[in-house]
């Protein structure tokens, strides 16, 4: 079923994300009762979403923030306030200094960065956590995404845990999912319970990591539900989730307008205001091929368009798209669940404007939020 869109797609600068407030909640009303019924706390992983804009609203839903680095967590302290966790494969000195007075979980890599940090850890009286790693790969096909693939960097093995002294540790966290369903965390949790029960009796918290794709329309919320409320019973801990894409799945758009026509050895090229490489990079890192409203694969519809963005970039190239109606320039396209991994890692490549941000709130009004220009450019440079 196509997304119904109450908004004007010709109204609103290209290229712009476009948010809307009614989808965000959507998303947080299901979280809020996983939340209610489990009893796990859920946090914003804000390295899939940073659309402060909306922290307000996510603050009404969810029990804080979680960072992977310094500036994410002064972003989640700033504008999110309630909880601020952080995690990162290694801390500077001067990194880490300026974490403890922000944040409340304050999540380790390895052994030897606990053990290095240990004292000035423990005098700020914050809670701290290892990351471990399972060893359980669930992934299919992204071997980018599997932090349990061997000679992996990311998470502590048992081996290297074991007879090891965790004094001032309250918690253990793994994070080992990549948009997957409940299936996968069960099976992850057998083998992190494989491995490291004997260590939950002295912990207080366990962080089951992101990538649980709970907004989903196929993900089976009520075995979640009774997956943590079991383990939590079992071990008599606090049970977090970080998920980042859930918040905010289907939750947004990228507009785009069509600038050229092109024609090359049969393949019609249609060049837009919007660059993969700049604006959707998962595109090609993923890689994925996002839904356009109204377009099918090649050959479904009668006119088949190769898309690409206006980057000197060879490879910048969105996909092949099929549409009812010849392509005209000007015409708008509307991408589909852009509001994820999209506006966090924008660039400016060839000098290309970020696009624009926008917000629509609960009565379908666009608003612009922030527009960048030629300094934001700049003050990227030297």
């Amino acid at each position: 079923m196509e997304p119904m869109i109450k908004w004007d797609a010709y109204s609103v600068p290209t290229p712009s994300f476009v948010v809307e407030e009614k989808l965000l909640r959507k998303n947080l009303e299901i979280l809020k009762r996983v939340r209610k019924e489990s009893g796990a706390k859920i946090l914003l992983a804000q390295k899939a979403f940073s659309m402060f804009h909306f922290y307000p609203l996510i603050s009404e839903y969810l029990d804080g923030t979680t960072a992977s680095g310094i500036y994410e967590a002064r972003l989640g302290k700033e504008q999110f306030g309630k909880e601020t966790h952080v995690f990162s494969p290694a801390y500077r000195q001067e990194e880490l200094l300026e974490l403890l007075p922000i944040c409340d979980h304050i999540l380790f890599n390895s052994l030897s960065q606990w053990k290095r940090y240990k004292e000035v850890a423990l005098a700020s009286g914050k809670s701290f956590g290892l990351r471990v790693n399972p060893e359980c790969s669930t992934q299919e096909g992204h071997a980018i995404y599997d932090p349990c693939a061997p000679g992996s960097r990311l998470g502590i093995l048992a081996e290297d845990l074991a007879g090891e002294e965790l004094t001032g540790i309250d918690g253990l966290h793994f994070h080992t999912l990549c948009e997957q369903n409940v299936d996968d965390l069960i099976t992850t949790l057998q083998a992190f319970e494989e491995k490291f029960a004997q260590y939950l009796p002295k912990m207080k918290w366990v962080n089951f990591g992101g990538g649980h794709h709970i907004t989903r329309a196929d993900y089976k919320v009520d075995t979640l539900i009774e997956v943590i409320k079991t383990f939590k019973n079992k071990y008599q801990v606090e049970v977090y989730l970080e998920p980042g894409e859930a918040i905010a799945l289907n939750a947004g758009y990228l507009v785009a307008s069509v600038l050229d026509i092109t024609q090359n050895h049969g393949v019609t090229n249609a060049i837009l205001d919007t660059s993969a490489t700049c604006h959707m990079p998962d595109v090609l890192e993923m890689p994925y091929r996002p839904h356009i409203i109204n377009s099918g694969k090649p050959g479904e519809k009668a006119y088949t368009y190769q898309l690409g963005g206006p980057t000197c970039l060879a490879g910048d190239i969105i996909g092949s798209y099929s549409f009812d109606h010849e392509l005209q320039i000007g015409d708008r396209l509307i991408f589909c669940d852009m509001a994820i991994y999209s506006m966090v890692k924008t660039n400016t490549f060839n000098g290309m404007p970020l696009a624009s941000i926008l917000a629509v709130d609960a009565h379908n009004h666009w608003q612009v939020v922030r527009q960048f220009g030629y300094e934001d450019f700049k003050m990227r440079l030297s």
